[in-house]
């Protein structure tokens, strides 16, 4: 089954961007390694971006910047309340329920899904548990203040860590799975849990 997964860099201090957006620390000349990207961008052939993720590589196209354009060779569907009336291709608007949409590209013969973010994006994800991976390259830079890589949100959510890389130039890839929640009987948890477990909460058969 296809994959969600969320490629993205932070700082070392967890964000994805300064407060407006900018993200003028990635563009050092010390960070200018692949860190895997070219293979990663061969096992994709969809990306879902927030609205504002969106705007800002609309921004970053009038800017010239090298690699902004969408990429018609894969589906690009961007996430909006407001959608405009109509979209140039290769992109496509999409107001559908996350749990339907994400049921629906998995459904579908492909390869995996690239969850481009924002913060906000990746949050409504993972509270409806569609997120499978985070591939986190961590740039060795404190920027003190910004947008986090995750919006605020009352939840846990357990990872498994599957690799951790170190580049030279100090950058390090850590590739975590996301630990779907299983509902257990209080016979099923750990001691340490299994007291937290309610009154009354039938045995296991």
């Amino acid at each position: 089954m296809r994959k969600i997964i969320v490629y993205i860099a932070t700082s070392a201090d967890g964000y994805i961007a300064r407060p407006d957006g900018n993200v003028d620390w990635l563009n050092s000349r010390r960070f200018a390694g692949d860190y895997g990207m070219r293979a990663f961008y061969r096992s994709i052939d969809t990306i879902l971006w927030g609205r504002k993720t969106y705007d800002v590589a609309l921004e970053f196209q009038k800017q010239g910047i090298k690699g902004a354009a969408f990429d018609p060779k894969v589906k690009n569907y961007i996430f909006s309340h407001h959608p405009p009336s109509s979209a140039t291709p290769p992109v496509e608007f999409v107001t559908e329920a996350i749990p339907a949409l994400a049921r629906r590209l998995r459904a579908t013969p492909g390869k995996d899904i690239w969850m481009m973010g924002g913060a906000g994006l990746i949050a409504s994800f993972l509270d409806e548990n569609e997120i499978d991976h985070f591939i986190i390259h961590v740039i060795p830079t404190l920027i003190g203040e910004g947008i986090p890589l995750i919006a605020a949100r009352h939840l846990d959510v357990p990872l498994q860590l599957r690799s951790c890389r170190h580049y030279s130039d100090g950058v390090v890839r850590l590739h975590y799975s996301v630990l779907k929640p299983r509902h257990c009987l209080p016979s099923q948890l750990p001691p340490t849990l299994s007291r937290l477990a309610p009154a009354g909460t039938p045995p296991a058969a």
